[in-house]
């Protein structure tokens, strides 16, 4: 495969050009109808966005209060994030693109067997987890571009549903030598969407096997109905403590950087039993053992419920829509008993309700070249409804233009336009029975 792509690089580099537009309306679209609050990233072996988030990569800009939000198109690598911006994924936090061989933080690895642990924020659906590295004589000095890469994924793990909030995969990484660059792609199952992370690697130095110590005196100074604080004594790491991750049983409740020693875990149920432990990673994914163990049960809630739910957070298009559907998607509301429902607003009509665990919806029915407001609203089980959440402005896209079915057995001319499988392709010369395709070096895609 790698060789058929490099054969192809003159066509592969053609189809980015003409579908350049294309992308940048995507992206567009994507960054300024609502940024994303909340998905998912790398924190072992720690990817350049995390170690922005705790203070070892330095000059980053707003990734460092979201690293969880490098999303951009699926489809990597004939579709995704520029040529440039893969780092960034397309451009939304620049300063992740900047490209040298000292400008990032490294962690050391091995080629070999490798565990990569993502700490998702929203489980979305999923389809696939792929893993790409630069190439052994790729140059650590210019921008990430696909040519930079091995286009062949290392490691393809295909997945199907939603994965947990703590997930890993292990893989067999390539041998290699110095500073190089692991692209990982989450692709979503559901929407045109991947999320994408990058990982600084140093495979000249010393493998870190070594796990930081348990946290100590895990403790809970205050508990309401609905929180419990936790606070905790420092780890010690060989190289670092660059996490620690709380665990509420066996689900992941939240993650901090490694100077933070406290947490609030929210949206909890009152008079009801928890157990709480922390773990410490540091910047090669060693987890250490558990912290001791907490058990919590939070307050008793008294009198009648007459208190709304908060609003929901961070409503945003989750991907992109289309001329009759907008998908939709929010952060969680608390309450003091607990959210049962969200009811989706489309102006001031309600569309919908779901389910107080459903945290995402596709409006559908809508028409093409329309403009759209959406909110969203929480709901309890006494029929507290909380205040509406940001609302979020979408204008569909005009329904596409669709041509003729392809057909193998018809003469195509240069220029003759058909559709398949859902997508728009013109002809650049005689053809007949070649299947259109974004690798096809006789067919371009064409809005």
């Amino acid at each position: 495969m790698i060789k058929t792509l490099r054969l192809n690089s003159f066509t592969m580099k053609g189809l980015i050009l003409a579908g350049g537009m294309m992308l940048a309306a995507v992206l567009s679209f994507i960054l300024f109808s609502q940024q994303v609050s909340a998905h998912g990233y790398i924190d072992g072996p720690a990817s350049r966005g995390y170690l922005c988030k705790t203070g070892q990569n330095t000059d980053c800009g707003a990734i460092v209060y979201e690293p969880q939000s490098l999303e951009a198109p699926k489809g990597f690598p004939a579709a995704g994030p520029a040529d440039g911006k893969i780092a960034s994924a397309g451009g939304a936090f620049p300063k992740l693109d900047e490209q040298s061989a000292t400008r990032w933080s490294k962690v050391n690895m091995s080629s070999g067997s490798v565990t990569f642990h993502w700490t998702l924020t929203a489980a979305h659906s999923t389809s696939s987890w792929k893993y790409y590295i630069t190439k052994t004589n790729w140059n650590p000095n210019a921008a990430l571009t696909r040519d930079q890469f091995d286009l062949t994924p290392f490691c393809n793990v295909p997945y199907s549903g939603q994965p947990p909030y703590s997930y890993s995969n292990t893989c067999n990484v390539p041998a290699r030598s110095g500073y190089h660059v692991i692209l990982a792609v989450w692709e979503i199952a559901d929407t045109g969407n991947a999320f994408y992370n990058v990982i600084d690697a140093n495979f000249s130095g010393p493998s870190d096997t070594q796990a930081p110590t348990a946290p100590a005196n895990l403790t809970s100074p205050s508990k309401t109905a609905t929180s419990v604080s936790l606070s905790w004594s420092a780890s010690t790491d060989n190289v670092g403590v660059t996490g620690y991750r709380i665990y509420r049983g066996s689900t992941l409740a939240g993650t901090v950087s490694g100077s933070t020693l406290s947490y609030n875990v929210t949206g909890l149920t009152a008079n009801t039993a928890y157990t709480f432990t922390v773990k410490a990673v540091d910047a090669a994914g060693n987890e250490s053992a558990a912290s001791n163990a907490v058990g919590v049960t939070t307050n008793t809630n008294t009198g009648p419920d007459t208190q709304a739910p908060t609003a929901p957070s961070g409503l945003h298009v989750m991907g992109s829509a289309t001329s009759t559907t907008v998908p939709l998607m929010w952060s969680a509301s608390t309450d003091n008993y607990g959210v049962t429902g969200y009811q989706i607003f489309r102006g001031s009509t309600l569309v919908a309700t779901v389910s107080g665990s459903t945290l995402e919806y596709t409006v559908t029915g809508l028409s093409a070249n329309t403009a759209y407001t959406f909110t969203v609203k929480a709901i309890d089980a006494a029929g507290n409804v909380s205040a509406a959440s940001n609302a979020v402005s979408v204008t569909t896209p005009s329904a596409p233009t669709t041509y003729p079915a392809w057909s193998s057995t018809t003469v195509y001319w240069g220029g003759d336009k058909v559709t398949h499988n859902g997508v728009n392709y013109e002809a650049k010369w005689w053809t007949l029975g070649q299947t259109p395709s974004a690798t096809s070096d006789v067919w371009k895609v064409i809005p």
